[in-house]
């Protein structure tokens, strides 16, 4: 792992782990929720960007590992008490590279894996430093030695650019047809790369909004265009985000100081 950030209050713990270098095409980060107090905790999801492996167990509910496509609505939850989940957030390439299987059918919508899946267990929850460590090995060996070059600069510059740049643009780059990549994102993600655009932006300014930087950043037009995708996607404008009462938004909640 290359850095880890924290954040605790008197409900809710957090944690984050970075992977090192040679995982960054594949995963965001690891991170732990853990509701150890007696009772239930209502939070907000949003869009952000990528998609989860999860390992959960709660007093009520034995192990369970869930594959987590990827999210395009915020949805209002409930962490039950005494629960604790670790996951994988993955970037989009690891559909195709790690998992080989399309998450089309997923968005907003989960899937039951084994509960053996990438040989993870129950014990893998008492120690989230050491589960990203085992998560991160089994995912280097599943990193195949011949990736599309194509699909690699492309996953590059829209990571690197916040999805900013133009359909075009991306074509032109990543030496790959406007109406193949479309294609691609359809069959393996489930949503056309505009789309995707728009929630890989909107999750670029959460750090910002969390910092109470409240005027767009990124390529909005305007600061109404700015808060209308927030609300949009996060059910609030950019100043209730920022205040973020009870810390009911977990992603803007987990975001700790480096």
């Amino acid at each position: 792992m290359s850095k880890q950030y924290q954040m605790r209050n008197v409900e809710i713990q957090y944690q984050r782990n970075l992977p090192d270098k040679s995982l960054t095409e594949f995963v965001e980060c690891f991170w732990m929720v853990e509701n150890s107090t007696g009772m239930e905790k209502d939070v907000i999801v949003m869009p952000d960007a990528n998609f989860d492996l999860v390992l959960t167990k709660d007093k009520d509910e034995p192990f369970q590992i869930y594959l987590l496509g990827l999210g395009t609505l915020y949805d209002k939850r409930k962490i039950e008490a005494h629960t604790k989940m670790v996951f994988i957030s993955f970037k989009l390439l690891a559909a195709e590279y790690l998992l080989h299987k399309s998450i089309a059918t997923l968005i907003n919508k989960f899937e039951q894996l084994p509960n053996n899946f990438w040989d993870f267990e129950e014990s893998d929850l008492n120690d989230f430093n050491a589960f990203s460590l085992k998560a991160s090995q089994k995912i280097k060996m599943l990193i195949p030695t011949n990736i599309d070059h194509r699909k690699q600069k492309l996953f590059d510059l829209i990571y690197s650019s916040n999805g900013e740049l133009t359909i075009a643009a991306f074509s032109e780059k990543s030496f790959w047809n406007s109406r193949q990549i479309n294609r691609y994102f359809t069959q393996y993600i489930g949503i056309s790369l505009k789309a995707y655009r728009n929630i890989l932006r909107f999750r670029a300014s959460f750090e910002q909004i969390k910092k109470g930087e409240l005027f767009p950043e990124l390529n909005y037009s305007d600061q109404a265009h700015f808060s209308r995708e927030v609300k949009k996607l996060s059910g609030v404008n950019p100043r209730e985000l920022h205040r973020n009462k009870n810390d009911r938004f977990i992603q803007v909640s987990a975001i700790g100081k480096k």
